[in-house]
């Protein structure tokens, strides 16, 4: 069931970006390149509105950039609420545990994927320093498999 009025996307955007407004990503950008990026990513896909406004939010609950409160009350769709959960890594969690959420919650694997693409992405990577890259590399490249997506490019 959907409510009655749901966020439009440029409003959704907007709430990511002023959540994540003083947010730097590993490479010292602002992390709504990252958000754009991802949500990009989830419409070259053939996501759904709600899988982009996900992506925009796909996060804001594990970055405390926004709270699970705001995120249960929010004029969002239960799919969309259901993938940013899905998508929020707990404290210590295994990354199997957090893959098999994902592979759970409909809508969740494709957008994991953007936000994997770009967080993989050479270019992003070659910013960051090696050992930090490599780590990265080795993380990213793990959740690929546990998830069953193939390498990047």
């Amino acid at each position: 069931m959907k409510p009655s009025h749901t966020l439009p996307l440029a409003e959704v955007e907007a709430i990511a970006r002023e959540a994540h407004a003083t947010q730097r990503d590993k490479a010292g950008r602002p992390y709504a390149e990252h958000l754009r990026a991802v949500a990009d990513g989830v419409r070259s896909r053939g996501g759904s509105p709600e899988q982009i406004a996900a992506a925009w939010l796909h996060d804001a609950i594990e970055d405390h950039a926004l709270s699970e409160r705001w995120l249960e009350t929010a004029a969002l769709t239960p799919y969309t609420k259901d993938i940013v959960r899905a998508l929020t890594k707990q404290p210590g969690e295994a990354p199997e545990t957090y893959a098999r959420r994902i592979l759970d919650t409909p809508g969740a694997r494709l957008v994991k994927e953007a936000d994997l693409a770009h967080n993989a992405n050479p270019a992003r990577l070659a910013e960051l320093d090696g050992p930090t890259r490599t780590r990265l590399t080795a993380k990213y490249a793990n959740m690929r498999a546990l998830l069953g997506i193939g390498s990047p490019g």
